[in-house]
Formats: structure tokens, C-alpha cells, sequence
């Protein structure tokens, strides 16, 4: 895969943590330079996601090293709190404005299976949809089946935005659309985060984005990759559409088929989409059901980060937030 390594910096903030970790990676605006009024943070918060095999005995360790990291709930002990990340929201457990080694940090804490299954499933589309974007891989383990799911993941992403995408685009409006996909229904684009985010993440890393995709669309045989030019073909027949449909992950499938079976039809999932496929707007049906994943997931996420971050840290955290939201609208009037 080429997801980029990471530096010493990066490694120095995981020295604070247990080791037991499956992949730890970094993400977002304090990792990747981003386009538009928000672009200069030189000191912006680092987003991480640590990904570990056993939840329970990983915040056991982690109370008696961070305990300060914790809400409330660390009164509770760490069954309660892995019981909170695994039965709420996307399955991972934030802590978020926690100073380490001199820098403000967010981490969210999922477990492997929950990963995997949302990698290869798409049941939340949320730590999935971080690692559809570049990211700085800062620890992994030798997990195959981990590797698998991860570059199944990006296949997948690739797909999608075939079929939300005409016959003949660029490089750039593919990987917006892909950049997009977790976005797509998320109520935080409306309320707290910039609407134009999704292009200035693309535009100054196009180059990260092509390292991570470029072997994917030059092996893949629905699409015609030009390089060179930076421009890309794809078959829009119905046949075409019907092949990406059926490889599309489980639970947009599934959404796909509850927008499109009529009440009391009861249709397989392979019969909608067969439909779908030669319907002019199946790249509209298929946003759709994105925003049937991403919606509910995203309010559930950020409901639950109230009680794991506790209610100062919610506030602070929020306004920073939205503090972006004006900065970019004020920018724009």
C-alpha cells in the first residue's frame, strides 16, 4: 500500500502510549496541508487512530499511564468504557485536546475486528473514510488480513466514485469525490465544518493522492488511467455499472436496495441493482445511500463524543470547530 510513513515526531507522541497496537496512524489538517482560510495552523491539533487487538487490557494500560486523558467514565473502569466504544456510535472511543510531548492531540481507540469489519463492510463508513483519504502511518503490525481490508478499502472508495462520475474526468474530480465519500450526509459539513473542506483537503495533495491510488486505477481493467495527462475513461454501460454495483461493500449495497425496493416487493439485493445500474441517475442513488451509512453514524459518533470527551472538553472542542466554520465564511463574504 502506499500510505506514507511518518517521522520522529509522530513517534515520540506513541512512546506515551501502551504498544500494543495493531496500526496507529495520523490524519487530518495537522498531518496534510489543506487549501483555504483555515490552511496556516501550524500548531493545529493532531488527529490519531489507534487500532488495538484487545480494547480492554489496552485501556487498562492506558488509565494507569493517561489517566488524565479519560472523562468520567474512567471511574467506571475499562470494561465500561470498551463497552462505550464497541456498542456506540462508529465503534472508536476519543479523547480529544490532550497535551503530548508539547503538541495538542486528539485519539480515538477501535478495535481491530471493528475495523476491519467497517474497512471491508462499510457499516460506519467512519475510521474507513479517514483511511480513503493520505494518512501517516506511524505503527502496523504484520496482520494479513488487516492489509487485506485495508487495501480492500481503497478499491472500494475507487469504485464508488466511478459511478457518481461521468464518462471522461481528471484525476483531481476523482479524488475529490473519493475525499468526499464519508462526507456524504455527514451533519458536522452543515454544522461545524467548512462546506468547501472536501476540495481543500484534495488540492494541495493531489500527489498523496495519486501515491495512494495510482496502482489501484492502473490495474484496474473498467478504467483507462492517462497519467501522464492526469485524465481517466471509464466503461458507463449498464454492464459496467452493474459490475462495480455488485463489488460495491455490503451495507451500501443494502441501502441501495431499501432506497430502491418498493414496499412489499422484497427484491434481492442483486435484482435492485441490476436496476440501478441502468438507471441515468445511479450515481445519485448510490450518493444516497452513502448518506444513509455516513448520517446516522456521524450524529451517533458526536453525541457519544460528549460523554467520552466529558462536557468542558465537548465545549472547548466544538467551538473550536466552528470557529473554523466562520473563519471560512467570513473568508468567502
Amino acid at each position: 500500500m502506499a500510505l506514507q510513513s511518518s517521522g520522529v515526531a509522530f513517534r515520540r507522541i506513541l512512546s506515551h502510549f501502551p504498544e500494543e497496537l495493531s496500526l496507529a496512524f495520523a490524519y487530518g489538517s495537522g498531518v496534510y496541508r489543506q487549501a483555504g482560510p483555515n490552511s496556516n495552523q501550524k500548531n493545529a491539533m493532531l488527529d490519531f487512530v489507534f487500532t488495538v487487538d484487545d480494547p480492554v487490557a489496552w485501556h487498562s494500560k492506558n488509565l494507569k499511564k493517561n489517566w488524565s486523558h479519560y472523562s468520567f467514565l474512567k471511574l467506571l473502569g475499562p470494561k465500561i468504557i470498551t463497552s462505550v466504544q464497541n456498542n456506540y456510535g462508529a465503534r472508536v472511543y476519543y479523547n480529544p485536546l490532550i497535551l503530548c510531548d508539547g503538541r495538542l492531540i486528539k485519539y480515538g481507540v477501535i478495535s481491530t475486528r471493528a475495523l476491519i469489519e467497517d474497512l471491508l463492510g462499510w457499516n460506519n463508513l467512519y475510521v474507513a473514510g479517514r483511511l480513503q483519504k493520505p494518512v501517516k502511518i506511524v505503527a502496523m503490525n504484520e496482520d494479513v488480513t488487516l492489509r487485506s481490508a485495508l487495501d480492500k478499502n481503497l478499491r472500494s472508495a475507487v469504485t464508488t466514485a466511478f459511478l457518481m462520475l461521468p464518462e471522461s474526468f481528471s484525476e483531481e474530480e476523482l479524488f475529490v469525490e473519493i475525499a468526499g465519500l464519508s462526507y456524504a450526509g455527514d451533519f458536522r459539513m452543515v454544522i461545524g465544518e467548512e462546506k468547501m473542506k472536501v476540495r481543500n483537503i484534495v488540492k494541495p495533495n493531489v500527489a498523496h493522492f495519486r501515491e495512494l491510488y495510482g496502482s489501484i486505477l492502473q490495474e484496474d481493467p473498467q478504467v483507462v488511467y492517462k497519467s501522464q495527462q492526469g485524465h481517466l475513461e471509464i466503461d458507463k454501460s449498464p454492464e459496467g455499472q452493474f459490475t462495480q454495483l455488485m463489488t460495491l461493500p455490503k451495507t451500501l449495497q443494502q441501502q441501495i436496495n431499501r432506497l430502491m425496493d418498493p414496499p412489499g416487493k422484497n427484491r434481492d439485493v442483486e435484482e435492485t441493482l441490476l436496476q440501478v445500474a441502468h438507471d441515468p441517475d445511479c450515481g445519485d442513488v448510490v450518493r444516497l445511500g452513502l448518506s444513509a451509512i455516513v448520517r446516522p453514524s456521524s450524529i451517533r459518533q458526536s453525541a457519544k463524543g460528549i460523554v467520552t470527551a466529558g462536557l468542558k472538553r465537548s465545549v472547548i472542542y466544538s467551538s473550536q470547530k466552528l470557529r473554523k466554520m466562520w473563519k471560512g465564511w467570513l473568508t468567502k463574504t
